[in-house]
């Protein structure tokens, strides 16, 4: 199996090649689950795959999203610069955590992969041209839609994934739990970025509106699709 190293990337001086890039892989030993449980169904196991491919889609938009803010207000607003980049490193961990889970259970990746760079890239950076309020409810609308994506995959790992063990007896392999553990800390993350762009005045932008619903429609429509194709 395969294990991606999370390398933490710095931005004195900028550079979003750097940032971006992919963390190279290590190997890892094979985990006993398939031991202690009976094999998940096609169904269950089709859907982790699921899980993996749009969360690490998701994840790379988001860390393109918020380089795209960094490398318009960084400089401009010296304020914003320690908040975008707080949450811009917790997305590089994300990011590079969903590539390792990618990587070690052999999930392919979105076939849109090329445009959701593009696309997440442009929405931070567009809107922080408009305004830092701009920026911030680009942030509270993505952050709104994956906090609630990442909520209905924890409902169905918790009520969907009792497996069967050889006695008899149903419980959580490691693989579901450490998932579920990583979607909690990912989702509470998520939703602490939602929280700080209200607090920096997200609800100031102009077209307040017009902006987190067109931008909460483009994300719901990113995630349906990345889960398919």
């Amino acid at each position: 199996m395969l294990r991606i190293t999370p390398q933490r990337c710095l931005v004195r001086p900028f550079s979003i090649s750097r940032c971006l890039k992919q963390a190279q892989p290590e190997v890892k030993e094979n985990s006993t689950d398939e031991q202690k449980f009976l094999p998940m169904s096609r169904a269950q196991t089709a859907y982790l795959d699921r899980v993996i491919r749009v969360d690490q889609a998701g994840e790379l938009g988001a860390n393109y999203i918020y380089a795209g803010q960094y490398f318009v207000l960084a400089n401009k607003y010296p304020h914003l610069k320690p908040v975008l980049q707080h949450m811009w490193d917790q997305e590089i961990h994300h990011h590079n955590t969903f590539n390792n889970l990618q990587l070690k259970k052999r999930v392919r990746p979105s076939l849109l992969t090329p445009l959701w760079k593009i696309g997440a890239f442009a929405m931070g950076a567009g809107t922080s041209l408009i305004s830092p309020q701009a920026a911030m409810a680009c942030t509270e609308a993505v952050e709104t839609v994956i906090g609630r994506h990442y909520n209905d995959q924890l409902r169905c790992l918790t009520n969907q994934y009792e497996l069967q063990k050889p006695d008899g007896s149903h419980g959580q392999s490691e693989e579901v739990q450490s998932l579920t553990k990583t979607i909690t800390q990912f989702r509470d993350e998520e939703l602490e970025h939602l929280n700080t762009a209200v607090e920096h005045d997200s609800h100031q932008a102009v077209p307040y509106k017009l902006l987190t619903e067109g931008i909460m429609t483009i994300c719901r429509a990113a995630v349906w699709t990345a889960e398919r194709v």
